[in-house]
């Protein structure tokens, strides 16, 4: 289902999708993928990957497998193997993630951890040094 070396960023389907449209309150628990186009305001937590897109507002302690960033999220960010934070991103909280790869222009106003899980650092796709 994913090319991409983080597999968050090539969603089309997902068991939850809030549209751009949408605006929304409340936690949001699921073992599948979720995708936010719009606004969010509560907690999100998936098993899976979560894709926030490009013009979303989320305000949540957000909680993944793996997750794909574009839109702004006030809230902590808690990523168990990659996490993909794009250049029009804005993230106001504190990131747990074992990978994370951050574009040039990304806001990032918190604490950032890495914890590299095994089964993150064994499929980590990344270019390697030579």
């Amino acid at each position: 289902m994913f090319k991409e070396e983080n597999p968050a960023k090539d969603i089309k389907t997902a068991d939850t999708v809030i549209g751009a449209s949408v605006k929304v309150e409340g936690d949001f628990n699921s073992d599948h993928d979720i995708i936010i186009e719009g606004s969010v305001s509560g907690n999100v937590k998936t098993k899976n990957n979560l894709k926030i897109g490009k013009n979303s507002k989320v305000k949540a302690e957000i909680s993944a497998k793996n997750a794909f960033i574009a839109g702004t999220v006030t809230g902590n960010v808690v990523v168990q193997d990659k996490l993909h934070v794009t250049s029009d991103a804005e993230i106001k909280g504190n990131i747990t993630a074992s990978l994370i790869m951050v574009e040039l222009g990304a806001k990032l106003n918190g604490q950032c951890r890495i914890t590299p899980t095994p089964e993150a650092l064994n499929n980590n796709s990344l270019p390697k040094k030579e």
